[in-house]
């Protein structure tokens, strides 16, 4: 299965087009978004994905019962992070970040190392961060927005194989 992970979209039409246009042409079976989407009209580009969406919350998300609502009209789901999801016998623990990036990044380390999880995917640092601890693989797929970084990013992850593509858009 192929599962795009995305993160910090933040009302970014035009990176987010780019990002689902990819995604589209990739024929991903799922996207998982670890957070801060922002507002509710981002549905006009993420309700062009070919398929289902997941995501979790971050901290600059603001109206959380629309988006909620206009995401379910789809079939996507939204949930307060962290989030866990079996997927193919895989078990995915997904969150947007805590504070500081630093305290992020610690929290998905230390989540790793506990074993419990095949994939940690994070995002609120939005810098791409892929690493493997222990048989855990800890994802950061960037920013889709490039708002820091000046920099669009996606990951593809290839759960048959466990490969992971970092896309720049």
């Amino acid at each position: 299965m192929l599962i795009g992970i995305i993160s910090d979209t933040h009302d970014h039409l035009n990176a987010m087009a780019k990002a689902v246009s990819k995604l589209n042409e990739l024929k991903v079976e799922l996207v998982i978004h670890c957070g801060d989407f922002i507002s509710p009209f981002v549905i006009r580009e993420l309700g062009k994905l070919n398929c289902k969406l997941i995501g979790v919350f971050g901290n600059n998300d603001g109206d959380k019962y629309t988006l909620t609502e206009k995401f379910s009209g789809l079939g996507f789901e939204l949930h307060d992070g962290p989030h866990t999801l079996e997927i193919e016998g895989l078990r995915f623990l997904v969150f947007h970040g805590y504070r500081s990036p630093d305290m992020t990044i610690n929290i998905a380390y230390k989540l790793a190392e506990t074993g419990k999880y095949d994939v940690v995917a994070y995002g609120h640092t939005h810098k791409v961060d892929q690493q493997k601890i222990g048989e855990t693989l800890v994802l950061n797929p960037g920013e889709v927005c490039g708002y820091l970084s000046h920099v669009s990013t996606i990951m593809i992850l290839d759960t048959r194989r466990m490969e992971v593509r970092k896309i720049t858009l």
